[in-house]
């Protein structure tokens, strides 16, 4: 025989019901309405073809058939309770790993506080920071979150500008600052070979066309320190130069240009309550930076 149509949405009106013997006290038990509940229990009724009770003077008493639908009612109604809880206790207290990859410099300055403080909130799980210069792939789960300076054009990662990072220009504190233009031999340290095409290496050596490339890293960590040991000049993001002791800005007019740093994470991890507990904190905490 097929099984008669059930809605779930009924179960909560027929407890309430055999719970509370009228219609009135059972509608305010859930928030409805007398004629609502009474509908509702008629089409349930209606589309079972069981009578679930019996009306009376005093009100809704369970039939044979009512007292079968009650029991497995209230087996449904505590497992639907159990699993909420269990998904409310997921979530409070997160489990499991998460690896992210970033640049040094960014995982040290920006993201160490949030990643601090995501530790508070969920001790029980173990985020593993990579900073290498490796390209980690999300299809492989070579990682869980990346962030990057270029975009992603993978189908199946989820992709977001997280920020646009502002640069300036730093040198060792209390040495000679250039001006724009100056045609002098500044000494100055630069990406590395593999990343001469960055927008902010053709426009410092634009602004001081007579600059000379006394280091390369591709490092921004490197950069600021040569810069702090007095080895030259260096564009750096202002966060990092901000953080780092013995370097000051120097104003050349014309500001660097900016670079916007992105965020992908694999479509498959979407609904992951870890990863979307950590993501929820690094939005909410590096919004400042925009």
């Amino acid at each position: 025989m097929p099984t008669p149509p059930l809605e779930w949405s009924d179960l909560p009106v027929f407890l309430a019901i055999a719970r509370e013997g009228t219609l009135g006290r059972a509608a305010r038990r859930i928030g409805q309405s007398q004629p609502t509940m009474g509908r509702r229990l008629r089409a349930l009724e209606e589309a079972i073809g069981l009578t679930l009770f019996q009306r009376s003077s005093d009100g809704f008493v369970l039939t044979d058939d009512g007292a079968v639908m009650l029991r497995h009612a209230e087996r449904m109604e505590a497992e639907a309770q159990a699993l909420a809880r269990e998904l409310a206790g997921s979530e409070a207290g997160l489990e499991g790993m998460l690896r992210l990859t970033c640049s040094d410099w960014f995982g040290r300055i920006v993201l160490a506080p949030v990643l601090a403080e995501f530790h508070r909130r969920h001790p029980g799980v173990v985020v593993e920071t990579l900073t290498d210069a490796r390209v980690y792939s999300l299809a492989r789960r070579e990682a869980d979150l990346v962030f990057r300076i270029t975009g992603f054009d993978e189908p199946e990662v989820i992709a977001r500008r997280l920020i646009t990072m502002r640069y300036a220009v730093y040198t060792q504190a209390g040495s000679a600052k250039p001006v724009a233009g100056d045609g002098r031999a500044w000494p100055v340290v630069v990406m590395d070979t593999a990343f001469s095409a960055m927008p902010d290496v053709d426009w410092l050596m634009q602004a001081l066309p007579g600059a000379r490339i006394a280091a390369r890293s591709n490092s921004r960590d490197m950069q600021a320190q040569l810069c702090a040991l007095g080895v030259g000049l260096a564009v750096l993001p202002i966060p990092l130069g901000q953080a780092t002791p013995g370097i000051e800005a120097v104003d050349l007019g014309p500001v660097p240009p900016t670079r916007d740093t992105w965020l992908g994470y694999h479509r498959d991890m979407k609904r992951q309550p870890r990863l979307r507990a950590l993501l929820d904190l690094v939005l909410e905490r590096l919004a400042t930076h925009r």
